[in-house]
């Protein structure tokens, strides 16, 4: 799919090939004709598509696909309010005899699964405080046959096979060198900011083994990963008998990661290690966001609007 979103592509191209779906419905428009609203991907990507006068006739084949299905489509290459999408003209189930890769259709993390892991729980284990050295080592024990397989969100930043923990490796990485500038930083307590800060959307996001998320969980829709965070914080730093004064500024750096009440923060951080935290993660979610964008932009161009970082479009240098 990466060249329907090559910047300046010409949007006549006629596109045919297997796509996987990730939502399908049939919609009613101003006109009052039915139409397909499809969200189709494979491991380069997403893109929106339509197909325009649904007939009742045509109402049981399409009733079929569901998500996840693989489907074949000849469409048309759009553009609507400066983002590519399909039209779609005809559109089928994959059948028995046609010669696909499954593995073509699942965006996953640039890295191994288990080396990012050795990763991280090396860093947990080279953490000198023991108490925080303990919970760290639990969580990460506790829930490593998710966190293989599990991505950082339903959509947008690392939405992909193993996305949280490449999130967390990087998040680690420039950890590391910002506590070597920063020396008044704790970098045993940073480092446990970022193992934990999203642990629990392991439990937040329903994903199948294939890193694909289908929605949120009840707890998810209920609570969300932050709670919940300082709940299992709250639960383990007990069983531990973790310091009172530790836990507590574990659970704040859950809290205030998302820095503002309309993110989800309904604190500020109140500590250095607390507001790096937060920076740590927007640097990894932006630099995710903006690779994502410009590796389908040509030289010279501009790429589509990405409305994670404010509707902006991005240049990508000649050179």
């Amino acid at each position: 799919m990466k060249e329907i979103f090559v910047s300046g592509l010409r949007t006549d191209l006629e596109v045919q090939d297997f796509f996987m779906v990730r939502t399908i419905a049939v919609r009613i428009g101003a006109n009052k004709k039915q139409y397909l609203d499809l969200l189709l991907s494979d491991s380069t990507g997403e893109v929106t598509a339509k197909k325009w006068d649904v007939t009742d006739e045509e109402l049981p084949a399409l009733n079929e696909i569901k998500e996840l299905d693989i489907i074949k489509v000849k469409a048309l290459v759009t553009e609507w309010n400066g983002l590519r999408q399909l039209r779609v003209m005809r559109l089928r189930k994959a059948a028995g005899d046609d010669e696909f890769e499954f593995s073509d259709f699942i965006k996953s993390a640039p890295e191994k699964s288990e080396e990012m892991y050795s990763f991280v729980i090396g860093k947990a284990n080279a953490i000198k405080d023991k108490d925080l050295k303990a919970i760290c080592v639990h969580f990460l024990g506790q829930s490593k046959g998710k966190l293989l397989y599990y991505p950082a969100a339903q959509k947008n930043h690392h939405a992909e096979l193993g996305g949280l923990l490449y999130h967390m490796k990087r998040m680690l990485m420039t950890g590391e060198r910002v506590c070597e500038v920063y020396g008044n930083l704790n970098k045993d307590l940073v480092t446990a900011g970022v193992i934990l800060h999203d642990i629990e959307k392991i439990n937040e996001i329903d994903s199948n083994e294939l890193g694909i998320a289908s929605g949120y969980s009840f707890e998810g829709r209920m609570l969300g990963h932050i709670i919940q965070g300082i709940v299992s914080i709250s639960k383990i730093a007990e069983e531990l008998e973790v310091p009172k004064e530790k836990a507590i500024m574990l659970q704040h750096m859950i809290l205030a990661h998302h820095y503002e009440p309309e993110f989800g923060s309904p604190k500020k951080p109140l500590f250095p290690e607390a507001e790096i935290l937060h920076y740590l993660d927007m640097i990894d979610a932006r630099m995710y966001d903006m690779q994502e964008a410009l590796a389908s932009t040509d030289p010279g161009g501009f790429s589509d609007r990405v409305w994670t970082l404010d509707n902006r479009t991005l240049y990508k240098a000649k050179g």
